[in-house]
């Protein structure tokens, strides 16, 4: 399983969000590389984003939120949220949740 997962939730529909496009990448001192990319899938998750494990560091999910709304026909205020998280223990698993509508999103370290 990927060190980082995460699963996208439309509240504003009461629906996980589909095909999200999102790039996880690390940070290298005041630039960020990117590690993977994906799509979530119909249950609004992705398992296999990026690799195994991830050293202690600065990471971000980046989240393609207006393609996702504009394909359903709906205004959004956030065309894209970033998410920034910190690995301090590399053994563990970090799963990072999206709750989503169109004018609010908020997050939380899942397990």
């Amino acid at each position: 399983m990927s060190a980082v997962t995460t699963h996208v939730l439309d509240a504003a529909r009461g629906a996980p969000a589909a095909g999200v496009a999102l790039r996880l990448e690390a940070a290298k001192g005041p630039n960020w590389t990117a590690l993977a990319e994906g799509r979530t899938d119909d249950d609004g998750r992705i398992k296999d984003l990026g690799p195994d494990r991830l050293e202690a560091g600065d990471y971000r999910l980046t989240f393609e939120t207006g393609e996702y709304f504009d394909r359903l026909g709906v205004a959004t205020f956030y065309p894209q949220v970033q998410i920034t998280f910190r690995i301090a223990d590399p053994a563990q698993h970090y799963h990072v949740p999206l709750l989503l509508s169109p004018f609010a999103y908020s997050t939380y370290r899942g397990s």
